[in-house]
C-alpha cells in the first residue's frame, strides 16, 4: 500500500498563488516514476473533481481541467519522487481540499487511481 502526503495548501488572497507538493511516505510497490499523478479537489458539499495529471516517466504529457488550464501546472521530480502542482491566479472558486493520486494513467476518472494522500486544504479569500 503506498501512503501519499501532500503539503503547501494554506489561506490566500485572490490572485495569489500556491504550490501544492506531493509525496510517498514510505516504500512504493515499484519506482515512482512509473506511476502517473493526479491532483483532485474537493469543494464542500461538491464531488470530487479532477484538476490536473502527469504521465510516468519524464511527464511529458500533462492534463488539465478546463477551469485550471494557463493557471496550474503540474510537474514531477522522479529523483526526489515528488509532485508539485503549482497554483497561480488562484480564485475563490479553487476554495477545496486538493488530493493527490498515483496510478497507471494520468486520467481524469478518479477511479483510475489506485493511490491517494489524505489531502492539504487550499482557501482562497475574495
Amino acid at each position: 500500500q503506498v501512503q501519499l502526503v501532500e503539503s503547501g495548501g494554506g489561506l490566500v488572497q485572490a490572485g495569489d498563488s500556491l504550490r501544492l507538493s506531493c509525496a510517498p511516505s514510505g516504500r512504493t510497490g515499484r519506482p515512482f516514476s512509473t506511476y502517473a499523478m493526479g491532483w483532485f479537489r474537493q469543494a464542500p458539499e461538491k464531488g470530487r473533481e479532477f484538476v490536473a495529471a502527469i504521465r510516468w516517466g519524464d511527464g511529458s504529457y500533462t492534463n488539465y481541467a478546463e477551469s485550471v488550464k494557463g493557471r496550474f501546472a503540474i510537474s514531477r521530480d522522479n529523483a526526489n519522487k515528488t509532485v508539485t502542482l503549482q497554483m497561480n491566479s488562484l480564485k475563490p472558486e479553487d476554495t477545496a481540499v486538493y488530493y493527490c493520486a498515483a496510478g497507471d494513467w494520468p486520467d481524469t476518472n478518479d477511479k483510475i487511481y489506485e493511490f491517494w494522500g489524505r489531502g492539504t486544504q487550499v482557501t482562497v479569500s475574495s
